[in-house]
This record gives C-alpha cells, sequence and structure tokens, in this order.
C-alpha cells in the first residue's frame, strides 16, 4: 500500500494505491495524519480510485482521519471518492455515509 499525499490550502487529498488490510494500514494511516496535524485542512479528500483491494480496514482508516479531523476543525469535512459500488455499499451500511460523502468512481467497469 502506497499513499500519495497533495495539500492546498485548506484541502488535503490522500491518493491510496494497492492493497488496503490490517499489514499496511499503519503507514498509510500515518502518513495521513501527519498531513492532517501539519496542515490542519478543513477538507480531507480520500481517494480509492486505484485502490485494488480492501478489507475492514479501509472502514477504520476513515473513521479514524474522521475523529482526528473533528478534534482539530469540528466543522471539518471528509470527501471518499472513487470508490466500486460494492465499496460504497459496504461503506454505507459501516455507517461512513454518515460521516462523510462516499461518491463511486464513475469510470467503473462493468
Amino acid at each position: 500500500m502506497n499513499v500519495t499525499i497533495e495539500a492546498s490550502g485548506n484541502l488535503v487529498v490522500a491518493y491510496l494505491i494497492g492493497e488496503i488490510d490490517h499489514h499496511t494500514c499503519g503507514d498509510v494511516r500515518a502518513r495521513i495524519d501527519d498531513a492532517i496535524i501539519l496542515k490542519k485542512p478543513n477538507q480531507l479528500i480520500i481517494d480509492f480510485k486505484n485502490v485494488s483491494f480492501m478489507d475492514s480496514s479501509g472502514i477504520g482508516l476513515v473513521m479514524g482521519r474522521y475523529r482526528l479531523m473533528k478534534s482539530i476543525d469540528p466543522s471539518s469535512d471528509i470527501v471518499v471518492k472513487n470508490v466500486s459500488t460494492q465499496t460504497k455499499k459496504i461503506m454505507e451500511l459501516a455507517g461512513l455515509g454518515r460521516i462523510s460523502t462516499i461518491k463511486e468512481n464513475t469510470n467503473e467497469k462493468a
């Protein structure tokens, strides 16, 4: 799992690449958290476009970043984008739709 982070003004974007599981999630969490703490954005976008596999660690990744963002700025916002239809359903069942905006990958092939 790799992550590329871009920051501009009040926005941090984390582009996830590869597999999200228990073994790979720790480093990704730390890198995103470092960017949030340093930049103190009011919006975090987590881009799942290049994620090839995700287990429940992906849910925890989003939930933990939500808590961190809210502890820094209670009016902050999280957007999870470019998820597959199946991943979006799983995220919504887990309750992530109540704490973030979830956007499907519109270029997904059937």
